[in-house]
């Protein structure tokens, strides 16, 4: 009679429920890979989309006012909270007056002309011209791209009336004149 080695028999299982694990393990349906939403712009005109601005001196336009916030396809979910597009564009029409632009503030007023306020944690809706720039002297250009947050009760509500620009600038004096110095050249 022969009788099975006790090792051999114990490699032989061990090998066995090894490979079993392995077989059920691959039988397991594997999880599916989510997909991701997709996520649209919706954009909602200003009407008008261009307004004329005038602060003493400096005059432009609020150009290209439009507002957008970003959605899910689907569900219709917002994703990224309404903000206000405009490209600002000042110029200095004063003959005797400078202006370094410093910062500006969008308010956002409904029919009875009530600030309509920005949801707790929106941030501000003040933007600032760059460091770098320099006076507008008279009649030089300057222009800015703006984005700010906007009101979602404005949207849902459509009560909004006015869009209120507030600028902060250093006016300077500004005067040219010329010096006539008496000379002589000698040999």
């Amino acid at each position: 009679m022969i009788r099975p080695n006790t090792s051999n028999l114990i490699l032989w299982l061990g090998v066995t429920l090894i490979a079993a694990g392995l077989a059920a393990c691959s039988q397991q349906p594997q999880p599916v890979a989510t997909a991701q939403p997709q996520v649209e712009e919706k954009t909602f005109t200003v009407t008008p989309s261009t307004a004329t601005v005038k602060a003493t001196f400096l005059t432009g336009e609020l150009q290209d006012m439009k507002v957008s916030e970003r959605v899910e396809r689907d569900t219709g979910k917002v994703v990224d909270l309404p903000k206000l597009r405009a490209t600002l564009k000042l110029k200095n029409t004063s003959e005797n007056q400078a202006a370094r632009p410093i910062s500006g503030k969008i308010q956002y007023a409904d029919a009875e002309g009530k600030a309509i306020p920005l949801a707790e944690g929106r941030g501000e809706t003040s933007f600032q011209f760059p460091s770098y720039q320099d006076r507008l002297d008279p009649g030089m250009e300057a222009s800015l791209t703006i984005e700010v947050p906007f009101p979602a009760a404005a949207l849902k509500e459509k009560k909004l009336r006015d869009i209120r620009l507030e600028l902060a600038y250093i006016p300077s004096p500004y005067k040219e004149e010329t010096v006539s110095i008496q000379v002589s050249v000698g040999k």
